[in-house]
């Protein structure tokens, strides 16, 4: 069976993408973001575990 380890991450609006490939690049999936209640967005990420 698979097993997932998870992150939840504030992403600044200025640099979504560099901040996106950067957990990217450190294997975390995006799995969602949304938009929180002082409007900034959380991206919910996911990764195999070792």
């Amino acid at each position: 069976m698979t097993q997932w380890e998870y992150q939840v991450a504030p992403i600044p609006l200025h640099n979504e993408a560099l901040m996106l490939n950067n957990f990217g690049q450190d294997g975390w999936e995006l799995v969602a973001i949304h938009t929180n209640a002082q409007g900034g967005l959380v991206a919910f990420l996911k990764k195999q575990k070792a």
